[in-house]
């Protein structure tokens, strides 16, 4: 039964929450500063081992230490900022020797842009997330004044507090005024220098225009392997089907009908009951012509077009479906296809893994992509790495740019969300 329920939009949260939570996020990400000065270090000393030999055996694992560092980074902002900075890193051939290693990773200017980012983000980048911590702690020594300053002359914090000299307690209380302004001054100011460090840290760790021209290169030269070989693995499919199935049961009918023909005049009994095993054999091919057909374009794909088409899966489905389909046309048959046939196989895993009684599906296409969402109420957990078929799904995709993502909690529910960059065709 298919569904117009829109879901409400998150509600934001108060200005006061944000900034808390960017407080304890860009503490969290200040105090990787000093795992970054060691990782540097250690960079300065294997690259001054390198006349003797040994910096070649040091240089690559600190290396890839760095980039579990820029890694993280990216992975946080891209949560706690929404801003994502993508992976610059080219992958590596499979087969590459040790030296081989040592000489890509020298050559691939993402190593040193990480190395640039760790002097800056122990310098500038220290300032813009240690500085709310800063403030807070100087919010506090401001509400304490009244009890610090008359033991402060000899300790190095003074007996100052912003511009003024805290010398009496009049002065102590004005103290503890700005100090509470302190706050609400860290609260606001917290949200904006994330997204300053995260800009910051964009600029250094996003791949560079010719990186991302060498990862699309890279990605074509793949999916075009890919797509070659899924085609060559398909048409032996075919001819497979053909031979054991129907090629099969049309050559087993020719012996029958010429057995019958053998038979018509001596004993017609038995003429006729091998041509109704021959009738039986000719329906039976005929079903299996049409699965073979339905494997490779469903007719329903391709006379009504994929909205129909994802209807009727959810309906032939034994699991429950509540589907809506909101698209505002047609797709290229590629697109069509490729969405269908994967929609099919998540439902089919559905069905045999998740325990699930019902479930839900939802197509729409906005932003030049095709969305669709497969949800299952099932016991959930379900973990990608495990099996191929997963693999095979991507694969299926990634010719078309697009790509699949599977959110599986413990408990469920769990949904595969199928994107496809697009646009309807006339």
């Amino acid at each position: 039964m298919p569904s117009t329920d829109a879901r409400e939009p998150a509600a934001p949260k108060p200005w006061f929450a944000r900034g808390g939570r960017a407080v304890l996020h860009s503490t969290a990400l200040g105090l990787l500063a000093p795992v970054e000065v060691v990782l540097f270090a250690l960079l300065a000393c294997a690259a001054s081992l390198l006349g003797v030999g040994v910096g070649v055996f040091l240089i690559p694992p600190v290396v890839y230490a760095v980039r579990a560092v820029a890694n993280l980074q990216r992975k946080l902002h891209g949560a706690w900022t929404g801003r994502e900075v993508p992976e610059p890193y080219l992958p590596l051939p499979e087969g590459t020797r040790f030296f081989q290693v040592f000489a890509r990773l020298l050559a691939d200017r993402a190593t040193w842009r990480d190395t640039a980012w760790l002097l800056v983000d122990c310098t500038i980048g220290c300032l813009l997330t240690l500085a709310p911590l800063a403030l807070v702690a100087d919010g506090v020594r401001g509400l304490l004044m009244p009890l610090l300053y008359p033991v402060l002359d000899d300790l190095w914090l003074g007996d100052w507090y912003v511009a003024l000299p805290v010398d009496n307690p009049a002065v102590a209380w004005i103290a503890v005024v700005l100090g509470l302004l302190h706050f609400p001054l860290v609260l606001w100011a917290a949200p904006h220098l994330l997204k300053l460090h995260a800009a910051l840290a964009a600029k250094f760790l996003s791949p560079s225009e010719s990186t991302v021209l060498a990862q699309r290169v890279q990605h074509l030269t793949t999916t075009r392997d890919d797509a070659v070989g899924h085609q060559a693995l398909e048409l032996r499919r075919i001819e497979r089907n053909l031979h054991d199935g129907a090629q099969a049961r049309l050559v087993a009918m020719g012996m029958t009908l010429d057995a019958a023909a053998k038979l018509a005049e001596r004993q017609p009994e038995a003429a006729k009951s091998l041509l109704e095993e021959a009738k039986a054999s000719s329906v039976k091919a005929l079903q299996e012509l049409r699965d073979l057909v339905r494997g490779i374009q469903p007719p329903v794909l391709v006379d009504r077009g994929l909205a129909d088409a994802v209807r009727e899966l959810g309906m032939e489905s034994a699991l429950e479906m509540e589907t809506t389909v909101d698209l505002p046309g047609r797709f290229a048959p590629a697109v069509e296809t490729a969405a269908y046939f994967t929609v099919s196989e998540v439902l089919n895993n559905a069905m045999k893994h998740s325990g699930a009684d019902s479930g839900k599906i939802d197509v729409h296409h906005s932003g030049g992509r095709l969305s669709i969402t497969v949800t299952d109420y099932g016991k959930g957990g379900a973990d990608p790495a495990k099996g191929t078929g997963l693999r095979e799904l991507e694969r299926r995709l990634a010719p078309l740019d697009g790509f699949l993502t599977v959110l599986s909690p413990l408990g469920g529910p769990t949904s595969v969300v199928i994107e496809i960059p697009c646009r309807p065709v006339g």
